[in-house]
């Protein structure tokens, strides 16, 4: 495994984050193609081994649960000073007021909760998982430094909204003093690059390190479209983002295979060198439901693609509908529950 700095920090993290939005119940609300807790803990261990040191969670996976399981795992088969664990605040977790958001009383309630699922003494990177149009971004990022300096958050970031929000959050917070983002989770993969456009420039500008999430776009670059898995039978967030695009993004699954081909290696692992070529791109985040799919990630970080590589895969993309950041609509009120990733 190869290592780098997280954007404008000295923390070292994976080239491979392990997302752990898998683990948890089947009855967690994805659809049953989550693992339950032992087959969580053999991914978790295999990581481990493949020497991948960063964790991406949320509160909201499996209600909690994917922060308890990987919490229980990281604790009997890791050194907390090695290891680096991200999770979310944003999406609703309870019913009634204040079950949601970025409100201070909401991010000082939910990190309390993360942490005692997670069992630790502080979260090394704590993500706002969507923008809240109902709090104001001074409320929120005025928290989000509390709970730095109240030691229970190392650094923190920020996950899919539009650029000029991403902006405005890091200006609020260089205005008032108070801690700055310093990563991106944002939605970004071969199929999938409107990011390009506004987000990606603004964070290679400011030395933000991007952590894509769907780096695979939800398995279609590894096994094509028609390659027919649990997840992709029951999973209705895949078919949100890509099912409007297919015909388009066939052809761009196609030369993804004849690269792999070529170089005898897997499309996950072109697909993802692809990524790692991407300026400000640190980590991808890897959703694996088996050992196996692990193993091919990991071997990514040492496949290099040539320029004329870089052209061909890119060059048959079209522009997609922006799908990730919430786009307010005029029925759009608090307490509406959003879609998860």
């Amino acid at each position: 495994m190869k290592y780098v700095k997280l954007g404008n920090t000295g923390m070292d993290v994976s080239k491979i984050c392990m997302g752990c939005m898998s683990f948890g119940s089947a009855q967690s609300g994805f659809g049953g193609w989550t693992l339950d807790e032992d087959e969580s803990r053999g991914i978790i261990k295999r990581a481990l081994d493949l020497g991948i040191n960063f964790y991406d969670t949320a509160n909201c996976y499996s209600y909690g649960d994917s922060e308890a399981i990987l919490g229980r795992a990281l604790k009997d088969y890791a050194s907390r000073d090695e290891i680096v664990v991200a999770t979310k605040v944003f999406i609703k977790m309870k019913e009634g007021p204040n079950g949601q958001g970025l409100s201070r009383k909401a991010i000082m309630q939910e990190v309390d909760n993360s942490l005692k699922r997670l069992g630790m003494d502080y979260i090394d990177l704590y993500i706002i998982h969507r923008w809240d149009y109902n709090t104001p971004i001074e409320e929120t990022m005025e928290a989000l430094h509390d709970i730095v300096k109240a030691g229970k958050v190392r650094y923190i970031g920020a996950s899919a909204m539009f650029a000029w929000q991403f902006q405005k959050a890091l200006h609020t917070a260089e205005k008032n003093g108070w801690t700055k983002f310093v990563s991106m989770q944002n939605h970004y993969n071969l199929l999938y690059r409107e990011e390009e456009r506004e987000m990606m420039p603004l964070c290679e500008d400011q030395k933000i390190a991007s952590t894509p999430y769907s780096p695979l776009a939800s398995g279609r670059l590894s096994r094509g479209i028609g390659a027919d898995t649990k997840r992709t039978e029951t999973d209705i967030i895949q078919k949100h983002k890509y099912g409007s695009t297919e015909e388009e993004d066939q052809l761009i699954i196609d030369r993804v295979a004849e690269v792999a081909k070529q170089r005898d290696i897997t499309r996950t692992q072109v697909a993802l060198a692809w990524l790692l070529h991407k300026p400000p791109v640190v980590s991808p985040i890897i959703g694996a439901t088996k050992i196996s799919h692990l193993e091919d990630s990991a071997q990514a970080v040492a496949v290099c693609l040539s320029p004329e590589e870089i052209t061909y895969l890119e060059e048959l993309y079209v522009p997609h509908r922006i799908t990730g950041p919430i786009i307010p609509t005029a029925d759009w009120v608090h307490g509406t529950q959003v879609g998860r990733r």
